[in-house]
């Protein structure tokens, strides 16, 4: 079976060089290996989203001399499947809905963590402290029927115990080094969410479902990742998903040893492309040859 590798850049600003390097890592390898590259938009972010953005992505990707198989996917055209994948999760009693705001879930941290050692993800938030898992499922109903705020979250130690033991297989590195196969702990994260009232997915659901229906084989991605593809991986073992193989790559850094971001408004692609930058140049300078 051919490859099969995608980029998938959300169109809430614009590409920078952390970006070219991933989509043309990603074209790389899926030209060496015979296989295909495909484009995906993630936007399922309607705040952060906006279409000159999207337009930017093709607009630098094209510059950059990749091409991909249409038709591009778009999340937010499809929304029914994340919610079909959520729904699953529900009647098998693997997710549970919560209703505390953020600012609630943060006091309810702050009054229980009197020692300074609350739990906290592999990202450094604190872990959601359970206290919607004793809600009574009528309960739970009324209030969702009520129209109330509520996130859908992962029952992390059911959830594991249906799926048992996961690992994923590693053809890059880890931030530590780490390749080969590698055993998933999923615990680290807690109960994650999954979907909210207002959106019916959240990166975690939609990226694996996402992949399963794209047939993706080779998932090719940030370091800042590494961790997060021990949820990928029980959701695909829950779900009954294949599992791709996983590359992290290293990340592009700035002056200051700092992960480049849009929120940080890194120099972008198109600014560089401004500046007389060339496609070769931005091959250069993100250490890649042609």
């Amino acid at each position: 079976m051919n490859s099969i590798f995608r980029f998938a850049p959300s169109p809430n600003g614009y590409l920078h060089l952390g970006h070219a390097y991933s989509a043309l890592l990603n074209a790389d390898m899926a030209r060496e290996s015979g296989g295909r590259l495909l484009l995906r938009i993630e936007d399922i972010d309607p705040q952060r989203c906006r279409p000159e953005y999207e337009t930017a992505i093709y607009e630098d990707l094209h510059w950059l001399g990749i091409s991909w198989q249409e038709p591009v996917r778009r999340q937010s055209e499809n929304f029914s499947d994340y919610r079909a994948a959520a729904a699953k999760l529900e009647a098998d009693g693997l997710i549970y809905p919560s209703f505390e705001s953020r600012s609630e879930i943060n006091a309810l941290v702050a009054e229980r963590d009197s020692g300074g050692n609350w739990p906290r993800d592999p990202d450094g938030a604190p872990l959601y402290p359970g206290s919607a898992r004793k809600l009574p499922p009528a309960e739970c109903e009324r209030r969702r029927g009520a129209g109330e705020p509520f996130a859908l979250r992962i029952a992390m130690d059911a959830a594991i115990t249906r799926a048992g033991a996961l690992t994923w297989t590693e053809i890059g590195s880890g931030p530590d080094g780490q390749t080969g196969r590698i055993a998933a702990a999923p615990q680290l994260w807690g109960d994650v969410v999954l979907a909210r009232k207002e959106l019916p997915t959240s990166y975690h659901l939609a990226v694996v479902v996402d992949d399963a229906l794209q047939g993706v084989t080779d998932v090719v991605r940030g370091q800042d990742l590494f961790w997060a593809t021990a949820v990928h991986r029980l959701l695909q073992a829950l779900l009954g998903l294949p599992e791709p193989v996983y590359c992290h790559h290293r990340l592009i850094l700035d002056a200051d040893g700092r992960k480049l971001s849009k929120a940080t408004q890194s120099t972008s692609l198109r600014a560089l492309r401004a500046g007389g930058a060339s496609p070769a140049d931005i091959r250069r300078m993100v250490g890649l040859r042609r």
